[in-house]
């Protein structure tokens, strides 16, 4: 890495850290509150984060993965929610990126995102699709010059805060269910009818309800590209890597508890260790694999980047696609293991040692699209796959 790019990389996470304070001041009343983190919103547009990845010609910083996803872990040590809405705000702005440059009233969006800092949601998820995101009901439908989108989603997080939303539907009324096409929608141009609220055990901040959409737009807002290019290549992969950073960060929140409440009953105990010192050292543990995991996909994803083969290959689907699982499955334990180490002190949820918060918000990763379902899709991809007949293969 140049010397300029070390000192861009270093002033995003300055940045990332100052926002990350502000959401850690909000964090608790975020989730009793069941609110969105307002606070923190505010301090990404003023600290200009959310147009961070913009390319430079088109007003932003151009920053890499590696850059977000160190973002997503900053943010999920402080405040889980505000970490998951950067995440998926930055997936959506990497797919308009990575299949919308050339196209005039996509790179106009991208524009006034830098310039204007707009935060935008994703609508992936139907009623009747059971979480799969690569079948859509609702179709693009033409109405004279303009084209028209009434489409009942789930859950659309922070669909109501947000300034434009990324959405996935059929390409026209005849089209297959998995044959999809991305659309981009601004304010303006759609409403939102509240079909369901977001009563939750955690990630309570991201004000996921449910909504129906009702968009008008021009013909140029739905990508030219083929969504199941864009969902290979970059939804899938940006996603797992975003989303598993912040919820690493949430682990990592849990060990600093962990370690302060170590440290903390070693000293008064004359430097013995309390009988929760094996959990801290399982925690540490779990967050090295995570980190280590994270760190694997990075590179092999910049590698890649650029080569839509590569990108789409088996071998490759199948590491990014484990990545979610793995890391969703490690933060968990580790999360855990923080909790077992603090005893009642971390199952309180009056003391600095408190760590109910962590628990609950991380408890979302393993259900957010289901493990099961990935594993379950993954195994029907790899039967006709040949069986790694070496270490090298």
């Amino acid at each position: 890495m140049s010397a300029g790019a070390v000192g861009e990389a270093a002033d995003l996470q300055a940045r990332a850290a100052a926002v990350a304070a502000v959401a850690a001041a909000h964090a608790e009343a975020v989730d009793r509150e069941g609110r969105f983190p307002d606070e923190a919103r505010d301090a990404m547009r003023t600290h200009r984060l959310l147009g961070a990845a913009i390319p430079i010609d088109l007003g932003g910083e151009g920053a890499s993965m590696q850059a977000l996803a160190d973002i997503c872990y900053t943010f999920g040590r402080a405040c889980a929610s505000t970490a998951m809405i950067f995440a998926m705000h930055q997936t959506k702005v990497a797919c308009l990126v990575r299949h919308g440059r050339g196209a005039a009233w996509v790179e106009a969006v991208m524009r006034r995102i830098a310039s204007e800092q707009l935060l935008m949601a994703s609508s992936t998820t139907e009623g009747n699709n059971g979480g799969n995101v690569r079948v859509s009901a609702a179709a693009v439908a033409r109405d004279g010059e303009d084209i028209v989108l009434d489409r009942a989603a789930t859950v659309i997080s922070y669909g109501a805060q947000a300034d434009g939303i990324v959405t996935v539907a059929r390409r026209t009324d005849e089209a297959a269910a998995s044959d999809q096409v991305l659309c981009v929608f601004l304010k303006a141009d759609y409403t939102l009818e509240r079909l369901g609220g977001w009563q939750t055990l955690g990630m309570r901040g991201t004000c996921s309800s449910g909504f129906r959409l009702l968009a008008r737009g021009r013909v140029e807002q739905v990508l030219a590209a083929r969504y199941a290019d864009v969902h290979s290549q970059t939804m899938t992969p940006v996603s797992h890597i975003l989303w598993s950073s912040a919820w690493t960060g949430i682990a990592a929140g849990a060990v600093d508890k962990a370690q302060a409440f170590t440290r903390t009953a070693m000293r008064g105990a004359g430097g013995v260790a309390p009988p929760g010192a094996l959990h801290y050292t399982r925690a540490v543990s779990g967050l090295k694999q995570a980190r280590a995991l994270i760190g694997q996909s990075l590179d092999r994803f910049e590698a890649a980047t650029g080569d839509p083969a590569a990108l789409s290959a088996l071998d490759f689907q199948t590491a990014i696609t484990m990545l979610k699982v793995e890391v969703s499955e490690l933060a968990v334990s580790t999360v855990m293991s923080a909790m077992r180490a603090n005893g009642l002190a971390g199952y309180r949820e009056d003391g600095d040692f408190a760590i109910g918060r962590h628990l609950r918000d991380v408890l979302s990763a393993p259900i957010m699209i289901h493990n099961d379902r990935i594993v379950a899709n993954l195994a029907t991809a790899t039967l006709m796959a040949p069986v790694a007949a070496s270490l090298r293969d």
